[in-house]
C-alpha cells in the first residue's frame, strides 16, 4: 500500500513540476510584454496607470503565495484600468 502511495505522490509531484514550469514561463513572458509598454516612443501612459498595473501584479503574486500557504479558496480577479 505504501509503495502505491509513494508512486502516486511521485506522479503528482512530476505533474506539479511540469505545470509549474510551463505556467511560470508563460507568466514571465506576459510580464515581459507588460514591461514593453514602458516604451514612450510607442505608448503614452500616466504614472497612476503604471502604479495600478504594478499593484495588480504584486497583488496577484501575493495571492499565489497565500494559496501555497493555505490552498483553500480560488478568488477570480480580473484587471481593469
Amino acid at each position: 500500500m505504501e509503495e502505491n502511495t509513494s508512486a502516486r505522490n511521485a506522479a503528482k509531484h512530476e505533474k506539479f513540476r511540469e505545470l509549474a514550469e510551463g505556467r511560470t514561463n508563460k507568466a514571465l513572458e506576459a510580464i515581459g510584454r507588460i514591461g514593453n509598454l514602458s516604451n514612450r516612443s510607442l505608448y503614452a501612459w500616466e504614472e497612476g496607470e503604471v502604479r495600478k498595473v504594478i499593484k495588480a501584479l504584486r497583488d496577484a503574486v501575493g495571492e499565489v503565495e497565500t494559496k501555497f500557504k493555505s490552498p483553500k479558496g480560488r478568488p477570480e480577479n480580473k484587471f481593469k484600468l
